[in-house]
């Protein structure tokens, strides 16, 4: 029976490897343990372990989960869609959004973030290979809504996230994150101060960073299977 530290000790060592195989600092990519769907109890048990950040796909679940673990140092990210009716409790509650994807949500945040609270911390979701069902801004249109973004108060634009389909393979799962990667490199190009390439999950997080991903997003080799039918 393995535990959640197991399991985390087991993700950092696949990102260990994936980093020395990139010939990269294993500095450069941070691990955001994905919780959503697991109680408060799975997370201080992966805090326990060391880790402290955490990404939530439902924001009322999220939130909920946050008032239990109050007396906790977690870093939390919001990794869902967020729709306009959920701009503010993301802007009270989260670090970070890693799912902007249109002005008007950026706009919200920014205008409910909290003036106690740092900036939230922001990413361009981009739909990088055009699938019908994602989230995301067309790259084509990434760096016009980049440079709008950066321009918000109380916010601060880190990068770009990427959810690409499921590629069974190596060579293709790294071809489509080179893709993002190198929007990425156009927007640091055109000027914006970034440093955040978010891509890269449990099936793919080799791949992503082979591709120069900084944040990979790993939920089911920490956690376990979600048993709900909602978790998608």
């Amino acid at each position: 029976m393995t535990t959640i530290a197991d399991n985390l000790q087991r993700v950092r060592e696949r990102i260990a490897r994936a980093c020395a195989l990139a010939q990269r600092p294993v500095q450069e990519v941070t691990l955001l343990a994905v919780s959503k769907t697991f109680g408060p109890d799975a997370v201080r048990e992966a805090n326990a372990a060391g880790q402290c950040a955490f990404g939530e796909n439902y924001i009322q679940e999220a939130v909920e989960k946050m008032a239990l673990l109050r007396d906790l140092p977690l870093q939390w990210h919001c990794i869902g869609p967020i729709q306009s009716n959920k701009t503010r409790l993301v802007a009270a509650h989260f670090d970070w959004a890693h799912t902007v994807d249109r002005l008007k949500i950026a706009q919200r945040l920014s205008e409910q973030r909290p003036e106690g609270l740092p900036p939230l911390q922001v990413c361009i979701q981009v739909n990088i290979d055009g699938g019908p069902a994602k989230s995301g801004v067309a790259p084509a249109a990434a760096l016009a809504l980049a440079r709008d973004v950066a321009q918000l108060p109380r916010l601060a634009l880190r990068g770009l996230m990427s959810l690409p389909e499921p590629a069974a393979e190596f060579a293709d799962q790294e071809a489509v994150h080179l893709r993002a990667k190198a929007l990425y490199d156009d927007l640091r190009d055109a000027g914006l101060p970034l440093d955040t390439l978010s891509m890269g999950m449990t099936a793919d997080l080799e791949a992503a960073i082979a591709a120069g991903s900084t944040m990979v997003r790993v939920g089911t080799a920490i956690f376990g299977t979600r048993v709900t039918s909602s978790a998608g």
